[in-house]
């Protein structure tokens, strides 16, 4: 049992230190790149690239709050047969100058159609394919750079509205060449080999499966692509780990890739890690770009913010809510968890939701501007029992360290869920202001608000003033 004396002291700490509050040192002088979000300019964002810059936000910000240096990474792949498809879609639309992302996914759509029902167009959108990995055409490669800078700037924008930035975009065109100039030397001793005019690699050999790494057309595959990618983050960053995230349906590709990986550079694959997740699913079940009936990252936010709008007059609010609602049921899983997503409950005030979290913060910033006094004044006078909101503060620290060692942001989400409902029974059940104890309680408040706000930057989700 904890001394009264070391909860008072504990709690006081949590007032004093403010956004310091929390903060760890176990990964202390450690270089972490986390790579995440990864969206394929030429198709709009998926609500998957959305999961992935959600989740990997959060990693990012817990493992930094221990005291690492992080470095945020984004791998964006600006070449292969989706762009090939956009291209010949744009090509045929007699698009010379795309205007939006929406324009160039449609296009996409109606080429991925193209290229499933016509032998003509399957034949045309391969050789475009190569013909982009080439570079010679300039007529072709204008319309890729202005496609591409359409992709991007639309990207950048809901990077704002998530809270996300990078130090790092790595894109495919920049790992191809490499990747297939590793991967043919790795050929030659003996880690690949040829099949049918395509260098695979024999997964079997380690319990995996075979994957074609150079096509029998000389193109490089995603897998390739990702063994360049690492060559060039170790020239680029040279961290102490990588953590790359991704969806649960790229966990094959990730263990061949780090197989084969570990069979050319051992040490890059040894500190290189795949943390997966899980889909975030609808009532009409996972959506596919290339069917068309996809929901973008894009529609998908716009459509929560719309919802926030009816009880939140104010736009930036309004943001902000519905940015918490949608973090709020992303990360309160556990990793590798499939997430329904309910909208009416993503926004609800009466549990289990960012909103909820939210509002109990507003109400304790609310009750402290309504003391009497805003000086931290030293308590008079203290319970002798200590209140079960003071019980759970004190814990901040180990569960905001704890979260970044397991990777798992939902234990913190856990937390603050819980510390939310230990407010609001203390808000009902004590009068703070004009009570008993009243500066002993002033400061609980304020240890609350420190907490809560440092919980939910560690989280990425806002925490607005007022709701």
């Amino acid at each position: 049992t904890l001394a009264r004396e070391v909860i008072i002291f504990t709690i006081a700490e949590a007032d004093a230190k403010g956004r310091e509050w929390g903060k760890g040192c176990e990964n202390a002088g450690e270089r972490v790149v986390v790579e995440y979000t990864d969206p394929n300019p030429f198709k709009e964002m998926h609500i998957g690239h959305l999961m992935s810059n959600i989740i990997g936000e959060a990693l990012a910000r817990l493992i930094e709050n221990e005291g690492a240096s992080v470095i945020r990474a984004n791998f964006q792949g600006d070449v292969g047969p989706h762009v090939a498809k956009a291209l010949w879609g744009l090509q045929k639309a007699n698009v010379t100058e795309p205007e939006t992302a929406k324009e160039i996914g449609e296009a996409y759509v109606e080429a991925s159609h193209a290229y499933e029902t016509l032998p003509e167009a399957k034949a045309e959108i391969d050789a475009l394919n190569q013909a982009v990995y080439d570079g010679t055409d300039r007529e072709l490669m204008e319309l890729w750079r202005k496609g591409r800078d359409v992709s991007l700037t639309a990207f950048e924008g809901l990077y704002k509205i998530l809270g996300t930035r990078f130090d790092y975009y790595f894109f495919e065109s920049e790992t191809a060449e490499s990747g297939l100039r590793i991967v043919r030397d790795g050929l030659a001793k003996g880690v690949f080999e040829e099949s049918d005019g395509a260098v695979i690699y024999r997964g079997e050999k380690k319990g995996l499966h075979t994957l074609v790494f150079i096509t029998s057309r000389g193109t490089p595959t995603y897998e390739t692509k990702d063994i360049g990618l690492a060559f060039l983050k170790e020239e680029k960053v040279a961290a102490d780990k990588s953590i790359i995230v991704t969806s649960t349906e790229q966990i094959g590709h990730f263990n061949v890739f780090l197989a084969a990986l570990s069979e050319i550079a051992p040490k890059i694959a040894e500190k290189t890690k795949h943390i997966p997740h899980g889909l975030l699913r609808f009532a009409s079940g996972k959506m596919s770009s290339r069917e068309g009936n996809v929901i973008t990252a894009a529609d998908f936010v716009k459509g929560v913010i719309e919802k926030a709008l009816v009880k939140n007059a104010d736009p930036l609010i309004a943001e902000q809510v519905a940015i918490g609602a949608i973090k709020y049921m992303i990360l309160r899983q556990a990793p590798g968890s499939d997430i329904i997503f309910d909208e009416e409950k993503s926004l609800s005030l009466e549990g289990d939701s960012g909103p909820y979290l939210q509002y109990a913060l507003v109400r304790a910033r609310s009750v402290i501007e309504k003391a009497p006094t805003t000086k931290h004044e030293a308590p008079n006078k203290i319970p002798e029992t200590p209140y079960q909101l003071e019980r759970l503060i004190i814990h901040f620290p180990e569960v905001a360290a704890r979260a970044a060692r397991e990777l798992a942001p939902n234990l913190l989400v856990n937390y603050l869920t819980e510390l939310a409902g230990e407010w609001n029974s203390f808000y009902a059940k004590e009068r703070i202001i004009g009570g008993d104890n009243e500066t002993y309680k002033l400061l609980v408040a304020r240890a609350f608000v420190s907490t809560m706000t440092n919980g939910l930057t560690l989280l990425g989700i806002p925490a607005p003033e007022k709701m």
